[in-house]
């Protein structure tokens, strides 16, 4: 088995070491931090499916029994919840089952939860994004060197230069450029990814927040008709 797939791998790591080769130095660390930036975005997609970013569904039924005044009920719900939603409605229900809290001092603390949370997402993306933005002037910086070295080399060859040297080294020195790009582009598309879902999971922890404090005074019968279907079908849903 591992010689089958031998010839694999091989074959696909050819085109990368060609380029490397072709391209020098400035092509390998380009190749390097493109591997950097991958490791780093699978870490981000990991993190996101482990703290279930997106999913708020069971945050909201949960909120929903607490506004409706089933409070051990809505406490349990959030058992097993592991979304950072989940997680901040959990510090609001301890908070405000301990008769001492008051709600600005509440308040205060449910701020830091979130902005705890949040910054955990943040993570990562400051060097995705410090990738994204450097690859194209490294690419650049290796196409000025090459620039230079190419016609350095036609200044020395005088009256015999050949065109078709010339072009090789003209296009060797573009290479790093577009490899820098490659690279650029796809990070800054990706974090650009990132930061939607983060924004989107910011106001989804702001509405609940609201919510829980001020009652949802303007959704309350829609929320109590939500809470009594969720005690109905809750023990399918968790099946």
């Amino acid at each position: 088995m591992p010689e089958a797939l031998a010839p694999v791998g091989v074959s696909f790591l050819d085109p990368l070491i060609r380029l490397a080769t072709t391209g020098g130095p400035v092509v390998m660390l380009l190749i390097v931090l493109s591997v950097i930036a991958l490791g780093l975005v699978i870490a981000k997609l990991v993190q996101f499916t482990r703290l279930r970013v997106g999913r708020h569904r069971r945050a909201r039924a949960a909120l929903n029994l607490w506004l409706s005044g089933n409070r051990e009920e809505a406490s349990g719900h959030l058992r097993g919840d592991r979304s950072l939603v989940g997680d901040v409605l959990h510090h609001l229900f301890q908070g405000a089952a301990q008769p001492a809290t008051r709600e600005e001092h509440l308040r205060e603390d449910i701020e830091r939860v979130c902005m705890t949370s949040l910054g955990r997402l943040r993570a990562l993306l400051r060097p995705i994004d410090m990738i994204a933005q450097t690859a194209p002037l490294i690419g650049l910086f290796g196409t000025v060197i090459g620039m230079i070295e190419a016609f350095r080399g036609m200044q020395g060859a005088g009256a015999t230069v050949d065109p078709s040297v010339l072009a090789g080294g003209i296009w060797v020195a573009l290479l790093t450029t577009a490899v820098g790009l490659a690279i650029a582009i796809p990070a800054s598309a990706i974090v650009g990814w990132f930061d939607g879902r983060i924004e989107r999971e910011q106001a989804a922890m702001e509405a609940l927040v609201t919510a829980f404090f001020t009652g949802a005074p303007t959704e309350r019968g829609a929320l109590t008709v939500v809470a009594i279907d969720q005690r109905r079908r809750r023990p399918r849903h968790e099946a």
